[in-house]
């Protein structure tokens, strides 16, 4: 059997791991494997090591497992600053990001941290910022897409040429 490889190992690892801090579920499910490496001997640097994690964390997790169970491992309430937001605000800001930022009179075609923040001050004149946005994005299970650039004046011919699916080769 040929052995599996996965290629742009950097990218691959950053994107795996952005995805499982994104939801509750999986980042109880990645403290499960800590503690499970930890039970079967690893010590909390190695399991640290081996799962992208710092140490210190892993010990927490541990910590906490063996007070509290299975419930230490759930993430708990975030304090923060309150949502400046409603419900109704966030259902609508939902629904026009199914559709073009055109549609809204803006200049764009794809919506993206900006975008969204521009339309957000227009439609209930509440100043959030570009980063709050973006995670606006994630918390609503939408993705960013980022447009192609275009180079400008190129020679189609030479374009043609260039391509690996020509018709010329």
């Amino acid at each position: 059997m040929k052995a599996s490889k996965i290629t742009d190992t950097e990218n691959v690892i950053f994107i795996l791991h952005d995805e499982i801090r994104r939801t509750d579920e999986a980042r109880y499910d990645h403290r499960l494997h800590a503690i499970l490496l930890v039970a079967q001997g690893m010590s909390s640097r190695q399991a640290a090591q081996y799962l992208g994690d710092s140490p210190r964390t892993v010990a927490y997790w541990v910590q906490r497992f063996e007070s509290e169970g299975l419930a230490g491992l759930a993430d708990a309430d975030r304090p923060g600053r309150p949502t400046k937001l409603n419900q109704k605000q966030v259902n609508k800001i939902e629904s026009a990001l199914r559709n073009s930022p055109l549609d809204y009179g803006l200049s764009v075609n794809l919506w993206d941290g900006k975008t969204l923040s521009t339309f957000i001050q227009q439609e209930f004149g509440i100043q959030l910022g570009v980063r709050q946005c973006q995670r606006i994005f994630r918390q609503l299970g939408f993705r960013l897409r980022k447009s192609r650039s275009k180079i400008a004046n190129s020679d189609p011919s030479k374009k043609e040429d260039f391509k690996k699916n020509s018709q010329t080769h």
